[in-house]
C-alpha cells in the first residue's frame, strides 16, 4: 500500500459501519479513487467536516490500486460554500459530478477531472451555473466519443455559409443542405464553437442572452439523449429547480 497526496474532488459518500463512510474521489492524476474515512461521523474526528461531497483539497491517502483505499488527511484547498448555500448551484454541481462519474467510467483521462474542477469553481465564484454547466456538457461529449461536428456542416463537409444546428444532422448544417430544420440564433452557432474550445479557468465574464442560452441548452439535452444513453436522477432534481 502506497501513500500518496493527490488533488480531488468527493464525489459521493457512502456510510460504512457505526462510525466510517466510503467516499468517491475524483482525482487529478489516479482517476476515481474509492477510500474508507474510518471513524469520520465520530464528532471528535479530524477526518469529519472533510469526508463529504464536494470537498475539494489534497487528500493524503493509503493507496491500493485493486482494493478500497484509506484516507488518512486532507488539505482544504476551497470548502466551495457558496455552492453548499444556494440550491441552484447545488442542483447544477451535483449534476456536473454525476456526469463526470459516468464520463471517467468510459474515458480515464485526467481532462474530465480539469474541466469539473473549472466548472466548480466558477460555479461557487458566481458565473452563471446553467451556462458553465452547457460548457462541461459539450466538452464530456468528447470523451464520450460522440462529440458534435462544429467546426463544418456534419452533411456535406462545407465551412462556410452555416446557418444553424441540429441534433438529428450531429451538428452544423450548412445553407445547401438546409431542409426546414429550426434555424438557431446566429450567435448561437458560434457560441457553441466557442464552448468547444474556451479554457473554464480562463472565463472572466459571461454575457449571454436567454435565447442563446435557451438554444444552446435545447441542442445538448436533445444530443445527450439521442447519442449518450446516459441516464442521471440529479438531472431530474434539476430540472426540478428550474422549474420553480
Amino acid at each position: 500500500m502506497n501513500k500518496i497526496k493527490v488533488k480531488g474532488i468527493i464525489i459521493s459518500e457512502t456510510n460504512y459501519s457505526e462510525s466510517s463512510k466510503i467516499l468517491n474521489i475524483l482525482t487529478s492524476n489516479c482517476g476515481l479513487i474509492g477510500v474508507i474515512s474510518k471513524g469520520c461521523r465520530n464528532y471528535k474526528s479530524k477526518l469529519r467536516s472533510v469526508s463529504m461531497k464536494l470537498i475539494y483539497g489534497y487528500f493524503y491517502i493509503n493507496y491500493k490500486k485493486d482494493g478500497l483505499s484509506t484516507l488518512t488527511e486532507v488539505d482544504v484547498i476551497d470548502d466551495l460554500k457558496n455552492i453548499k448555500n444556494d440550491l441552484t448551484r447545488i442542483g447544477y454541481s451535483s449534476y456536473l459530478i454525476d456526469l463526470a462519474n459516468q464520463v471517467i467510467k468510459q474515458n480515464n483521462n485526467e481532462e474530465i477531472f480539469n474541466i469539473l474542477e473549472g466548472a466548480l469553481l466558477k460555479i461557487n465564484n458566481g458565473f452563471d451555473p446553467s451556462v458553465i454547466t452547457n460548457i462541461v456538457e459539450l466538452k464530456y461529449l468528447f470523451y464520450l466519443g460522440v462529440a458534435p461536428i462544429l467546426d463544418r456542416c456534419s452533411i456535406c463537409g462545407e465551412t462556410k455559409n452555416i446557418v444553424t444546428i441540429n441534433s438529428d444532422a450531429g451538428g452544423y448544417i450548412c445553407n445547401n443542405c438546409y431542409n426546414n430544420e429550426y434555424i438557431t440564433n446566429e450567435k448561437t452557432v458560434k457560441l457553441l464553437r466557442m464552448f468547444e474550445f474556451v479554457d473554464l479557468s480562463k472565463i472572466k465574464e459571461l454575457n449571454i442572452q436567454d435565447k442563446n442560452k435557451k438554444e444552446i441548452n435545447k441542442f445538448l439535452e436533445d444530443y445527450y439523449t439521442k447519442y449518450t444513453g446516459l441516464y442521471l436522477k440529479s438531472k431530474n432534481f434539476l430540472n426540478q429547480i428550474k422549474q420553480n
